[in-house]
């Protein structure tokens, strides 16, 4: 297809025209895409700000809950351990190193219902068929954290959810239902991140967040749409052609 314009023609051939057409859509929406990364990550850091600093709230049964409304909330709970029936999450790594995070369940005072504290990293024993000691006192004691979703995984193999029968148990990525039909007692569908402060817990270093920052995803948007840019120019000026050519 020709178009005239004056003294300038535009010929759009076949191949370059198909190339540009494949191509300009592919870096617009990158983009977009990081643009709306950073917008995701401007209001993840954002909630997270807000949590920490918010009043610490009292868990009990009558919260309302809802996950990503409580997130990164500061928290405060009595009741007591169940020091005979732990989890722990396999595959964590921490500077390098390959070992679980420690989920202890605290039923709530007065409730026949637990949350489950996640007490920190704890490194694999040289043989990986002894499981780490992670013995804690059964008293009543008042634990003080941060609300938190389970740690997530990138690629989710069938059956990650199912908990090893002894105690204590290995599971690769925690579904709360599933645990608690375990433990025979309904649990909280989130974690509390205990302080690093408070005692009877192992490494905690919960304010180290390893994610793109919004700059960055900014940064990597106008090089995509730079790219767009530079792109159309260069197809216009390989297709623009003077009439007397």
């Amino acid at each position: 297809m020709i178009i005239k314009t004056g003294r300038y023609s535009i010929k759009f051939e076949k191949v370059p025209t198909l190339v540009y057409l494949c191509l300009l859509p592919l870096l617009l929406s990158l983009g977009i895409w990081q643009l709306g990364r950073a917008q995701e990550k401007r209001a993840f850091l954002e909630q997270q700000k807000q949590g920490l600093a918010s009043e610490i709230i009292e868990l009990s049964t009558a919260i309302e809950i809802n996950v990503d409304a409580l997130r990164y909330k500061k928290v405060q709970v009595t009741g007591h351990y169940d020091q005979t029936h732990q989890f722990l999450i396999d595959n964590q790594i921490s500077d390098g190193k390959a070992g679980y995070f420690v989920l202890t369940p605290l039923v709530l005072q007065g409730e026949a219902k637990a949350v489950l504290v996640n007490r920190g990293w704890i490194p694999l024993n040289q043989d990986r068929m002894i499981l780490p000691n992670v013995h804690i006192k059964e008293q009543q004691t008042v634990v003080t954290g941060r609300i938190n979703r389970f740690p997530a995984v990138g690629i989710k193999l069938a059956g990650a959810e199912i908990p090893t029968d002894n105690w204590p148990s290995v599971v690769q990525v925690v579904d709360s239902q599933v645990l608690a039909k375990k433990l025979a007692y309904p649990l909280f569908p989130f974690q509390i991140e205990l302080d690093k402060d408070s005692p009877e817990g192992y490494k905690r270093e919960w304010q180290r967040t390893a994610i793109m920052l919004p700059e960055q995803h900014t940064a990597y948007a106008i090089q995509w749409l730079a790219l767009a840019l530079t792109l159309t120019i260069l197809f216009f000026w390989y297709s623009c052609k003077k009439n007397d050519e």
